[in-house]
């Protein structure tokens, strides 16, 4: 294949490639430009440089778009942001003002975007889905509360989340076309997804468990370990490169964030799983607002999540958690089915099982928040020979978009407007 047919099929494969792909794509980059738009010109929250971290929901905006955060969970996230940092600062002529936060804004715009318009691909071309249900999943997704947060917030995340929901979606055409991914490409996955969270690079080998007679060749497992091998060889010599080869660094600091990150005992282990791992990410829970400072002698006010007060959201998630096992074990033989859940009880083990962060677990959306459609998109294809159980699914669907629309995320987002409206004007 040609260099420049490789370039026409990548570009294909980020951007709208269809008219309907592009109007869906300007649809909401539209409505995410509007909402971070309004928030950056009229509030100092995206980027304030006597905040660091923690002024909402437990993201750091300003450490990380400073340095791309600590070297040990984001390794090579340093390099990217120093990109994005330095573009945004040639567009706002060296300032961190409103020019500056709407840049960054619009950066995060563009990468949620592109995350939902991955998602309606994948829907729409990779499960066959008819329209109407691609589109009623995929605005499902675009309204989840990670979605929404990560659409004008400068984190790992909003590009994390485009990493894997584009690298699902290549990873699902090379399966169905029973190819098998080039070491190139993989590497390039493991690079960038790995170095902006170093755990999530074991999801960009989670697809090649599922290569045509994987086990049953030889010569294909060893090519696969080969490829493996390679990618693991690039990040290593990279991650080392970025801290000066003192390795020692990295188990000392690991420890030290586990430790710091995983001995919340003040909320039950099952709430916070309910509340912050499963229905956070989904479902804006109750907001509290806390005193913090930046150790430098500044003093402001900072939101994050409670667990939820009224029944109808543990309703609400649990009714989406037996959706999404229901398609898992309806579609049980399904490789691509098998992938999408693999990847995500990764994150159940990382952080419901070793609790790494589950009391902020609702910021780590960008990491798994598109398993939820996917699966959707897979239960609605394995009835589509049955109307009665697809008019079932596709009005509980509905039931819970606009539930989740109308009484509780956009309800929430006042709430924080609120806070916006009080300490960051």
């Amino acid at each position: 294949m040609s260099l420049k047919l490789k370039f026409f099929n990548s570009f294909r494969l980020i951007f709208p490639s269809s008219y309907i792909e592009l109007g869906v794509f300007l649809f909401f980059l539209t409505a995410y430009g509007i909402l971070g738009s309004y928030i950056a010109i009229n509030y100092t929250i995206i980027f304030d440089s006597r905040i660091p971290w923690d002024a909402y929901f437990s993201f750091d905006n300003k450490s990380i778009v400073m340095t791309g955060g600590s070297f040990e969970r984001h390794p090579l996230a340093y390099y990217f942001f120093n990109w994005v940092r330095e573009l945004a600062f040639l567009i706002s002529d060296g300032k961190t003002d409103v020019t500056f936060r709407l840049t960054l804004a619009w950066f995060s715009n563009i990468a949620v975007s592109l995350s939902v318009i991955q998602v309606f691909k994948y829907l729409k071309n990779i499960i066959r889905l008819p329209l109407m249900f691609s589109l009623l999943l995929t605005f499902f997704f675009s309204i989840f509360s990670t979605t929404i947060l990560l659409s004008f917030t400068p984190e790992n995340f909003t590009y994390t989340l485009f990493l894997l929901c584009l690298y699902n979606h290549y990873a699902a055409i090379k399966l169905k076309k029973e190819e098998k991914t080039p070491a190139l490409a993989l590497a390039f996955a493991g690079i960038t997804i790995g170095g902006l969270t170093v755990t999530n690079i074991v999801k960009a080998f989670i697809p090649l468990l599922f290569e045509k007679n994987l086990f049953r060749n030889w010569k294909k497992l060893g090519n696969v370990v080969v490829r493996v091998v390679f990618t693991c060889i690039c990040f290593i010599l990279l991650y080392l490169n970025r801290i000066d080869f003192k390795y020692k660094n990295i188990f000392n600091k690991t420890n030290e964030q586990y430790e710091k990150f995983s001995n919340v005992k003040s909320t039950p282990t099952w709430d916070m799983i309910l509340s912050y791992f499963f229905g956070g990410n989904v479902l804006f829970s109750n907001f509290i607002v806390r005193d913090k400072h930046n150790m430098k002698g500044f003093h402001f006010k900072g939101l994050i999540m409670d667990v939820y007060s009224s029944w109808v959201p543990y309703i609400f998630i649990a009714v989406l958690l037996i959706l999404i096992s229901w398609s898992y074990f309806r579609n049980f033989k399904n490789k691509l089915v098998q992938v999408v859940m693999i990847s995500f009880v990764f994150d159940i083990i990382i952080h419901c099982i070793m609790r790494f962060g589950l009391h902020t677990s609702y910021i780590y959306g960008g990491h798994f928040v598109f398993v939820y459609p996917l699966l959707l998109g897979w239960l609605f294809y394995a009835y589509r020979s049955s109307p009665k159980t697809l008019s079932f699914l596709f009005v509980i669907t509905g039931i819970l978009l606009v539930y989740h629309l109308a009484t509780n995320n956009l309800m929430r987002m006042t709430e924080f407007f609120q806070f916006l409206n009080e300490n960051y004007q």
